[in-house]
């Protein structure tokens, strides 16, 4: 049918949709502002069509039932919007205050999800360990290579920005006591201590959480991941656990790489900016630290890892059909990530100073 609209001065005939909103509009913008419109010859009216025939409070004759109640339907709604409208700020206060009484409550419930996914995993991990048949070893090399050796040059590269720093800071206090000496012990125990495994771990996290939710996540969205079940597959075995064991092995290496740069760039701060040859560095960094510091900080990294791992595939399982649930679990699994890794890290460190390791 032609949805071109021809009207005299006050009827109205053919269609009055969205697609001829803009000759309808112009129609009646020619016709006197008291005419009434004629609605017998319309044949077709939807919603944009009885928005523009509700504005202005012009009278409408000829409309049959269907569209008297469409028209009446607009005009409720564009009534009840005013009222929204003044009354938007005591809903805003009323949503803040929903907000507020809800977020315990469901951070009690994002907490109890979180734990039985743990308990999820470590039965299917423990299932896993009893049938190692099961566990597919090219997953686990793949997930290795993708967030182990992948991401060694940026691990290297802060570890040796932050030995810089750490050494220039440290030499510009030490040296108004004539201690510029124990600029060695300082990077040493920051960074094989504390720095070089917590800064890689926010890095991995930002890096990793974010990439196994947006890959579990994608499989959820085309429905893969129901595919899986219909199969038989147990999701947490084939997604999940390669993961998660990829990242506890390859996090402490990376956790290595990051103390080597850190310390080599910390001497090569300390030689430029102190005077500290290279063979004094490595003197005094061996009679005053020892293995226990480095080891304190990689005995953190299978922890963080886990932490890292879980978090992201949980979110990437919890994304719902729709690209906007995708970017949101994704970067809510980077902010839940980092700040249990700092939060642990915390806990490791009062531990520690309790067990005076």
């Amino acid at each position: 049918m032609d949805e071109t609209v021809h009207a005299s001065p006050h009827r109205l005939t053919g269609h009055v949709t969205l697609v001829t909103l803009e000759d309808v509009r112009r129609q009646i913008g020619r016709t006197g502002q008291d005419l009434p419109l004629d609605l017998a010859g319309v044949t077709r009216l939807d919603t944009s069509g009885a928005w523009l025939l509700a504005q202005g409070g012009r009278s409408l004759t000829g409309a049959d039932n269907a569209q008297r109640r469409l028209i009446e339907a607009v005009r409720d709604a564009m009534r009840s919007g005013i009222v929204v409208k003044d009354r938007s700020a005591l809903q805003r206060v009323g949503d803040v205050v929903v907000a507020v009484g809800t977020a315990p409550g469901r951070a009690l419930r994002n907490l109890a999800q979180g734990l039985g996914f743990v308990g999820l995993v470590m039965a299917r991990l423990a299932g896993t360990a009893w049938h190692p048949g099961r566990f597919r070893i090219t997953a686990l090399v793949h997930h290795m290579q993708a967030v182990g050796l992948s991401a060694i040059p940026i691990v290297a590269l802060m570890g040796f920005l932050i030995g810089i720093v750490l050494a220039f800071q440290g030499a510009a206090q030490l040296q108004q006591f004539g201690a510029e000496v124990f600029v060695v012990d300082l990077i040493a125990v920051s960074i094989l201590r504390e720095l070089g495994m917590l800064l890689t771990a926010i890095i991995v996290a930002g890096r990793s959480a974010s990439a196994f939710t947006a890959a579990i996540g994608s499989m959820k969205m085309r429905e893969e991941i129901d595919a899986m079940r219909v199969l038989g597959l147990d999701p947490v075995d084939l997604l999940v656990l390669p993961r998660l064991l990829a990242l506890v092995i390859v996090l402490p290496i990376l956790g290595l790489v990051a103390d080597l740069a850190g310390l080599f760039g910390g001497g090569l701060m300390a030689w430029t900016q102190l005077g500290i040859s290279p063979s004094q560095f490595r003197s005094q960094l061996l009679a005053n630290t020892d293995a226990t510091q480095a080891l304190v900080g990689l005995s953190k990294a299978p922890v963080f890892a886990a932490i890292i791992a879980l978090v992201g595939c949980q979110q990437g399982l919890l994304v719902k059909g729709d690209a906007e649930s995708l970017g949101m679990r994704t970067s809510r699994a980077v902010v839940i990530a980092i700040f249990l890794v700092i939060a642990v890290d915390a806990l490791f460190s009062v531990f520690f100073a309790v067990w005076g390791v």
